[in-house]
């Protein structure tokens, strides 16, 4: 199964946005045999007031992101998992990852669990529960040979969610994410290489780049969109920029690592 991983500089300006989603696919991904693609959290919309990103949210399935992402599905013939997009449900606002297939059929949808609200090293404050409600259920779905387990950015430091998509037979666990720049330079990787040692699957995270506006002023995101083998080992890495990094995910590597170091069934603690 061959993936593309879309690193990203969204801002909030959800036709710009769009179209250079549009432009990575038909510029890096097209005629490349890529089978699934995965774009980084906030793909459609990032940044802006709360009266902005509230604007920018979608009634899915109508809506100008969720339909633009499902064309890109079915143009390229391939199964888009979309990092997030801001979904209307109701009176609330959820920050949610939608999967198409090939045909632009839903294969999946997962509302982001864990909010970031906390307080940096540096005294920057991020209350994602100001505008965005948490998720309440796992999400996964097969995609081939691959059962993908769904999490968003600051869900990677909750052990216990990839531990439940393992036990639910996943063997890719998806990371899409917008990580803080203060934080990400010492702990996106570390993380992202533990979750796959530790569920021994493969890791995919494509992560949003640079500055984007807030009402405090600009944040700037990380990047370092990574595909993560279940050794642990780091096989394709973006750059600072914007971009698309592309990897074969080899099953028989995953068959093997569980075959010799059987870690996930020695669990003794419930």
């Amino acid at each position: 199964m061959r993936v593309a991983l879309i690193q990203m500089n969204s801002r909030h300006d959800k036709a710009a946005n769009i179209a250079a989603l549009r432009e990575m696919f038909e510029t890096k991904i097209k005629g490349q045999g890529v089978d699934l693609v995965m774009a980084p959290e906030y793909a459609t919309f990032l940044g802006g007031t709360r009266e902005e990103q509230w604007a920018a949210g979608e009634t899915f399935p109508a809506g100008e992101g969720y339909g633009a992402m499902r064309d890109l599905a079915i143009e390229y013939g391939v199964t888009f998992h979309v990092g997030s997009m801001i979904e209307a449900d109701g009176n609330g606002y959820y920050n949610t990852a939608v999967v198409f297939d090939p045909k632009g059929n839903e294969l999946g949808r997962y509302r982001k669990i864990h909010l970031f609200d906390v307080e940096t090293p540096q005294g920057h404050v991020f209350r994602e529960s100001d505008n965005i409600n948490p998720g309440k259920e796992i999400v996964s779905y097969q995609t081939g040979d691959l059962k993908v387990g769904c999490s968003i950015c600051y869900d990677m430091r909750f052990s216990e969610l990839f531990q439940q998509h393992m036990k639910n037979g996943c063997n890719v666990l998806a990371v899409p994410a917008a990580f803080n720049l203060e934080t990400g330079k010492d702990h996106w990787e570390p993380i992202l290489r533990t979750r796959a040692i530790e569920n021994q699957c493969w890791v995919l995270a494509p992560g949003q780049v640079g500055l984007h506006q807030e009402p405090a002023g600009e944040r700037a995101c990380y990047g370092n969109s990574m595909i993560i083998d279940p050794w642990g080992t780091v096989v394709a890495r973006a750059s600072n920029k914007p971009g698309v990094i592309i990897a074969d995910l080899d099953m028989d590597l995953l068959d093997n690592v569980r075959t010799i170091l059987p870690s996930n069934k020695h669990h003794v603690l419930a």
